[in-house]
């Protein structure tokens, strides 16, 4: 163990120092960016300013963030529909068959996200499968194209983030302890009322962090709505990649990225509350399994006749 140690220490500096040299330190740069002016000749001019943000006020930007809040939240809530049952599926199925179904869930990572957002065009333009389907079913009767909106926007995200709602959820649901659904049947609860009290809230964190995985992403992502939903889609992500490549205008660009890392920390927060929540039940629940455990022959079986219903007391009085 002694001789572990110093391996131990030198894993963790390490880790700390990838962590602040490409993380804490990029995103305080980036934070100390948001206070500084636009430069004429250099990126930035090292004037302090509020207006950044004050810029951010502006109806555009409300308007690319209200669209950008709006399909990165539909895509979080249709991947988690989509994905509870997928990984609660796969969860409860035999040991044999869940590397199976995993292995579908991670095959689309073997090819690039880029190239899988180019494959999707050829479902959704005019010539596409699905106007193919929709024609061959009789609901539509000329060809027509999904290509460029919003739809294509929501299909695209919601294909590529998918995968990272269904793992965490796997990984939730894989650890759930099966004998508190036993334990919620003999008590008389339903499947629907047992899933809904035991299985739901214990699985919270899962929900949570897969939720995050999806919705930070989807606000952030920019290359799908460039080639999904073209000029007619600006997204908070297109948004900021502008600032920074096309205007040239840091200080916004890093204002606007800002919002989203403060997003960010309140999901981590809310994902924190949510683990301790969960911890705080099952410490609970450990608890009252312990001391119900720890009682006398004598007082549980005076326990079970207190419990008898009036029915049960007559029975045993006529034996």
């Amino acid at each position: 163990m002694t001789q572990r140690r110093p391996f131990r220490t030198a894993s963790i500096a390490v880790v700390w120092l990838w962590l602040g040299l490409f993380a804490l330190l990029p995103n305080l740069g980036l934070l100390l960016v948001t206070f500084l002016e636009r430069g004429e000749s250099d990126f930035v001019s090292l004037v302090f300013t509020w207006d950044n943000y004050a810029r951010l006020a502006d109806p555009v930007f409300i308007r690319i963030l209200g669209e950008s809040l709006w399909l990165a939240a539909a895509s979080t809530l249709v991947c988690l529909l989509i994905g509870y049952p997928f990984a609660y599926a796969v969860a409860t199925a035999r040991r044999g068959l869940r590397p199976w179904l995993l292995l579908l869930v991670v095959i689309p990572f073997w090819t690039n996200s880029l190239i899988r957002t180019y494959a999707l065009i050829i479902i959704l333009k005019s010539q596409g499968l699905a106007s193919d389907v929709l024609l061959a079913l009789g609901l539509i009767n000329e060809p027509v194209s999904f290509m460029y909106g919003e739809f294509a926007v929501f299909t695209g995200l919601t294909y590529t983030l998918l995968p990272f709602m269904i793992l965490p959820l796997y990984a939730s649901i894989e650890k759930l302890d099966k004998r508190l659904l036993d334990a919620a049947k003999d008590l008389g609860a339903s499947s629907l009322r047992a899933f809904w009290h035991v299985t739901l809230p214990l699985t919270l964190p899962g929900i949570v962090a897969g939720c995050m995985l999806v919705f930070l992403p989807s606000l952030g992502c920019f290359y799908i709505p460039e080639i999904l939903g073209g000029a007619k889609s600006m997204l908070i992500g297109n948004f900021i990649k502008n600032q920074f490549l096309v205007a040239r205008d840091w200080p916004l660009g890093a204002a606007a990225s800002t919002i989203l890392t403060v997003l960010l920390v309140l999901m981590i927060i809310g994902y924190w509350l949510s683990s301790r929540r969960v911890a705080l039940r099952e410490r609970k629940g450990a608890d009252t399994g312990a001391a119900t455990a720890g009682r006398t022959p004598d007082a549980a079986q005076a326990d079970g006749n207190d419990g008898m219903t009036p029915g049960a007391h007559g029975a045993r009085g006529r034996a």
